[in-house]
């Protein structure tokens, strides 16, 4: 028996966060620690108020590859197969680490 909780990392799109957070909600009442983003702004909201600078999206960037540090595994947030530049190097990173990594959908 292990002598702490598995921790996820969850990954994807940010134009996903209801799935997310269901994805969350499931791992966690299934007794895994979650690590995730933490930020979810719409794309529409950063073009239209600048709400995050280049700055903040390095910097948060930067932190979500901490967390998959943290993490035993990682799980991609994909529906209909999608990943994006910044998930595609989040899974680049987590198999340079050796981190597992899944998928809720096919590639």
């Amino acid at each position: 028996m292990p002598d702490r909780p598995e921790i996820v990392c969850i990954c994807g799109s940010t134009r996903f966060a209801d799935e997310m957070s269901a994805a969350n909600r499931d791992l966690t009442f299934a007794g895994v620690i979650v690590v995730a983003p933490g930020v979810f702004l719409r794309a529409e909201d950063r073009e239209a108020d600048q709400l995050m600078t280049n700055e903040q999206k390095t910097a948060l960037d930067t932190l979500h590859l901490r967390k998959i540090d943290l993490a035993d595994r990682v799980l991609v947030v994909n529906p209909g197969g999608y990943i994006g530049e910044s998930t595609s190097r989040e899974i680049a990173y987590a198999h340079a680490t050796g981190k597992p990594v899944s998928f809720t959908d096919p590639v």
